[in-house]
């Protein structure tokens, strides 16, 4: 098993397991090593030690078990699950295709497309002059069709460098601040919902029912959530920092455990700075 395979499964058993409080001897004999190579190796992948993760992992659970309409949110600002930053900052702009370059299918489009691999799975990203237009977490080696068939007419290169490039911007920082751009197709009302994550403090959770209030759309949560679930830029538009107003954490396109995973972590990086 390579590195990355490893340490994909023991986030994925941390996510499982975190409640049992699993110590560094456990973790590591699940991850078949010793333990000060395994704290080193959770270490390089996730920029948080294990007892950093599981803490907030555990945290994250005692949240979700919180039922208390509005007080939800200071509940999790309470427990370290919002915090003033990310392991970095990080500004980015969304942009929104016009009708002219959906029209013409991404005539004269070049789309530079590869695959990396991330603390939380490998992910595919897909960037053109104009910004990111995918960044989505998959197994298969290949652009998915459905942005193929956003974009029949545009020239596709691999280029598996920028993808890892943007990688490290995304999860392990750098001494200067990132700017990354995205650069999306949706309908107006899919964009500015994507405009309003973007609003969301970094290191902090809102709700269906808030993002529709801050559109001017109260009544929209519903549709609010189908937009938020429809985001093709995952983590650079932080649709895994949205909850149910009971502060359940459900409904992520890439999965429950993931968005569980990512907002431990970033606890947890918040929590070290």
């Amino acid at each position: 098993m390579n590195s990355y395979a490893r340490m994909e499964s023991i986030l994925r058993w941390l996510d499982e397991h975190a409640t049992s409080q699993p110590t560094l001897a456990e973790m590591a004999a699940v991850a078949g090593l010793g333990e000060s190579h395994f704290h080193h190796e959770f270490v390089r992948w996730t920029g948080v030690t294990p007892k950093n993760f599981v803490q907030c992992l555990t945290l994250a659970d005692a949240k979700e078990r919180l039922v208390r309409g509005e007080a939800v949110l200071e509940t999790s600002t309470e427990v370290g699950l919002s915090g003033p930053g990310r392991l970095h900052d990080l500004c980015v702009s969304l942009e929104a295709a016009t009708p002219g370059e959906i029209k013409s299918g991404g005539a004269g489009l070049t789309i530079h497309w590869g695959l990396a691999e991330s603390p939380f799975g490998p992910f595919l990203l897909a960037e053109t002059a104009q910004g990111i237009c995918r960044l989505s977490f998959l197994e298969e080696e290949m652009v998915p069709a459905d942005l193929e068939s956003e974009w029949p007419r545009a020239t596709w290169v691999r280029d598996d460098q920028l993808a890892a490039g943007r990688l490290h911007a995304l999860f392990q920082g750098s001494p200067e601040p990132a700017t990354l751009r995205a650069w999306v197709r949706g309908s107006a009302f899919q964009i500015q919902v994507w405009r309003a994550l973007l609003e969301i403090p970094n290191g902090a959770l809102s709700t269906y029912g808030r993002l529709a209030t801050a559109i001017g759309s109260p009544g929209a949560a519903r549709a609010v959530g189908t937009a938020v679930g429809s985001n093709p830029v995952a983590f650079l538009i932080p649709c895994h920092r949205v909850i149910r107003e009971t502060g359940a954490i459900s409904g992520y396109r890439w999965g429950v455990g993931r968005k569980r995973a990512l907002l431990a972590w970033e606890g947890a990086v918040i929590g070290k700075r």
